[in-house]
């Protein structure tokens, strides 16, 4: 469509819906033409699941059938059986995301699951437990591919490569900015993760104002979501609006209490940012852990959303598997505050670098997600008066980037 935005929220799937379809065309064609190969031992577990367990059967057939074909493009969605869906999943595991200048999919998995997600049986398989502990074996062996030799295929200089002309001009700064060598095959990266979880180069992400403690800067590479303070111990996440709801987004770690009446302050990464995560405070780690949660739930509350999960970004705060690292700021006015990455979909892979006990400087590195684009919260306890700096932004869907390591707010005292 002429005018149209090319990308959805986070550069992760086309905007337009007609280029999705292709792309499902051909990845269908590429598995038909394998032929009936066995399933990965992962895939055929994961059939089993569907196949004996009668609640989850009913589920994924009745996801298939809840799809309104009347609003797909062409009434043509390809995921019309459970045995489909499973062999396209089979081809996903072995192979690495190409690059697309105005078809990108970034979440191959959310691009063969999108329109299911959205019905009501979706909606239930996505939040049973069995499933999801499926999905995360499932995601763990794709992980395995995606850090091995093979999977750096598609690191080069071809149309489909993310070194290529088209690719490069989206990140016109990547040798200046990025640990990499040029002249090194597929930059000198091993793996499709390596890439992913690429480093900038000292410098080229300044700590804003190191030495005074009343800055916080922005922990991840991302686009301001939503701030809100007053936030609720339990709130209705799941309806129109996604409150957020502090004991569930926090698991009811002991600790939630200290964040009832605060303020949560969320952002989210695109398919092209870099995604490992950095304290935005001086302090120490008090404590550090990963949740297990859903990867493909989406709140009904917003409607029918073939695009994914990107209108869900509040509800899955408290739902899906994210890492909870909790700092004690050096600076009294923040005191005890909480990082909080959300897996979105694929980037179910939330790796905590840091330890209990280790004092961070603001910028230091604490973690980083493997695969994908996602989001995060950072939480602070009712009292702490910040004054937030979106960069000239307000805060949804449509912002942009603020780098990492940059101011996004200061004490008010």
């Amino acid at each position: 469509m002429e005018g149209a935005v090319p990308f959805g929220v986070g550069e992760l799937l086309p905007s337009d819906q007609r280029a999705l379809v292709r792309w499902l065309d051909d990845l269908s064609a590429r598995a038909d033409a394998r032929g009936e190969v066995p399933l990965l031992p992962v895939v055929e577990e994961f059939r089993q699941l569907i196949e004996r367990d009668p609640v989850v059967s009913m589920l994924f057939a009745s996801m298939l059938r809840q799809v309104p074909y009347n609003q797909t493009p062409d009434y043509e969605p390809q995921v019309r059986t459970v045995d489909k869906l499973l062999r396209l999943l089979n081809h996903i595991l072995t192979e690495a995301p190409e690059y697309n200048d105005t078809a990108l999919v970034g979440c191959p998995i959310v691009a063969i699951l999108c329109w299911a997600m959205g019905t009501h049986a979706g909606f239930a398989a996505f939040l049973n437990d069995r499933v999801n502990a499926q999905l995360k074996k499932l995601l763990n062996e794709w992980g395995i591919f995606l850090r091995s030799a093979d999977s750096a295929s598609v690191l080069d200089d071809s149309e489909a490569g993310w070194f290529g002309r088209h690719a490069l001009a989206k990140m016109p700064r990547f040798a200046e900015e990025f640990v990499c060598d040029p002249g090194a095959p597929h930059y000198g990266f091993t793996s499709w993760d390596d890439f992913f979880t690429r480093r900038f180069r000292p410098g080229a992400r300044p700590v804003a104002s190191p030495d005074d403690a009343d800055v916080v800067v922005n922990a991840c590479e991302s686009a301001p979501y939503r701030l809100r303070s007053g936030v609720r111990r339990h709130d209705h996440f799941w309806v129109k609006g996604q409150p957020y709801s502090v004991a569930h987004m926090l698991a009811d770690d002991p600790w939630a209490e200290a964040f009832v009446g605060g303020t949560v302050y969320q952002a989210y990464l695109s398919a092209l940012s870099y995604h490992r995560w950095h304290s935005p405070v001086d302090g120490q780690i008090v404590k550090a852990y990963v949740h297990d949660g859903t990867y493909y739930s989406e709140t009904p509350a917003e409607g029918f959303d073939p695009a994914g999960p990107n209108d869900s970004q509040g509800y899955i705060t408290e739902i899906a598997t994210r890492a909870m690292i909790f700092i004690e700021a050096d600076n009294p006015a923040i005191g005890l505050m909480c990082v909080l990455p959300v897996g979105m979909a694929e980037v179910s892979t939330c790796e905590i670098t840091v330890y209990e006990g280790q004092h961070v400087k603001k910028g230091s590195q604490l973690g980083m997600f493997h695969f994908g684009g996602s989001t995060h919260c950072l939480l602070f306890r009712p009292g702490v008066n910040l004054e937030f700096d979106l960069h000239g932004q307000q805060a949804g869907l449509k912002s942009s980037n603020i780098p990492v390591n940059s101011q996004i707010a200061k004490v008010v005292r």
